[in-house]
Order: structure tokens, then sequence, then C-alpha cells
């Protein structure tokens, strides 16, 4: 078989399936995984697909940054219903960290405690959804507010949660990678995310299935250090097998 033909056959399977294995397809057009590489190099360089770790797809596996004013109209809805099932994990604790993201803002539409409630947070929008609401206060986490979020970050930010902890954190990314882990399209907000996990007894990331097997540049933690992911009911079986697999509690928002 000519490269040509193994050309067709990669894009055809590609077009099936949204995306293609280096290993299946070695097997199935006989020849070697360093051939299979160099032929999806190739095709890429074609702008025909994106190469990924172990295969190639149709979407790219990098998300851009988004300002928080568009991202807000997409999966409108898929975001309500994670929001929904959030709030049930609340629970009795009395001091949460809310982070930023127009997925974990939707949050604070459903926070109305009974009883006193600390909400810690470095997203401006959370801090004046919840700063009037009965039996919330709110900590702004102060420092350098980025445009793009409306979110504080930066070693000030950081340093204001030297000596907090606190009992559960809700935490929004733009990338769920099963080898990266956790990652965002920012920086600066990463090493922040980074030390809000490290203060939070249980971490919680709420993503609707379109973040799955993408990458943000910023890396914030391995899926490990993860105990639940709430998203939508069009998130893979597989994804939610390897989850578990890696001890991380998958809640699907219906």
């Amino acid at each position: 078989m000519n490269i040509t033909d193994r050309h067709q056959l990669i894009l055809q399977k590609l077009q099936e399936n949204g995306r293609v294995d280096i290993q299946e397809l070695s097997e199935s057009l006989q020849v070697s995984g360093v051939t299979i590489r160099k032929d999806l190099k190739l095709l890429e360089e074609k702008k025909l697909l994106f190469r990924t770790k172990g295969g190639g797809s149709t979407q790219n596996p990098y998300t851009i940054e988004r300002p928080i004013n568009e991202k807000e109209f997409i999966k409108t809805e898929e975001k309500k219903k994670i929001a929904r099932a959030a709030e049930t994990l609340i629970g009795q604790n009395d001091s949460i960290i809310i982070g930023s993201g127009t997925t974990v803002f939707e949050l604070t539409r459903f926070i109305h405690p009974p009883k006193h409630l600390t909400v810690i947070t470095p997203a401006l929008k959370v801090a004046l959804e919840l700063c009037n609401r009965p039996f919330v206060d709110v900590l702004q986490i102060g420092g350098l507010i980025h445009q793009s979020s409306s979110s504080a970050a930066g070693s000030f930010a950081e340093r204001l949660l030297e000596d907090i902890s606190c009992g559960v954190l809700f935490l929004g990314v733009d990338g769920i990678d099963p080898e990266f882990g956790l990652s965002i399209t920012n920086l600066a907000e990463a090493s922040l995310n980074m030390k809000m996990i490290s203060l939070a007894q249980t971490v919680v990331v709420m993503a609707d299935s379109s973040k799955f097997d993408r990458r943000g540049i910023g890396r914030i933690c391995s899926l490990e250090q993860v105990d639940y992911i709430i998203t939508d009911n069009l998130v893979s079986q597989d994804t939610v097998k390897m989850l578990s697999e890696r001890g991380v509690k998958v809640i699907i928002a219906e």
C-alpha cells in the first residue's frame, strides 16, 4: 500500500470516528508505528487533522482563551444542570471556594443556605452575586484582575490563601486530559488554582463534555488530585470508566 492509499484510509477512519489510534492503524495497514506517525505529521501539515498523544483527531486538543462574556453563552443549559448537581455537594460545610469561569458561576444562583456559609472566591462576578445573599459571607481574593476572566490571580492572591482551609473547592477548567490532567488557558490563574486545591478537603471539577480530551496551556493538577467531576450526559462511557479507574467520582448532571 502506497502513501496516498494510507492517507485516504486514515482520513476515512477519521471521518467515521472523529479520531484515529496509531497502534490500530499500524496493525490494520500493516506498517510500523513510525510510518503512521510520519503520515499523521504530513496530514497535520496539510491541516487535515490534529495530532494527539497516540493518534490524531478532527478536534484541536488545545483550547484557546475566550473572554468570560463570550463563554457565558456557550452550553448554557448544560452549565445550569451541572451547577444544580454541584450545589448538593456543599452539604454541611461552612466554607467553600468557588473559582473563576462561567460554569462555576452558575453555582452561585443555587446557593441559598439555611445557615452561615463563607464563600471564598477570586472571581468578581461570584462575589457580586453573593455579597448580599442571606447567611453568606464573601471573602474576596484580591490581586491583579485579568480582563478575560474578571478574576484575580498572582502572588497577592496566593498570599491571602496561606492561612486558609476550606471544605469544598468548586473549580472550572478548560481542559481535561488523561495524561496532562486539568488545565486552563490562563497561566497566572493556573498557579492560583494549584494553591486553592492544596487547601481544600474536597475538589469538585465542574466541566461540560466539550472539555474532555483537550488541553489548556496552564496545567493545574493530575486527575488523582480530583475527588469529583460533574459533567453532562454527552460524556463517553469510556471516559467515565477511565476517570473511575483513576479514583474520580463522576456525576452526570441530568
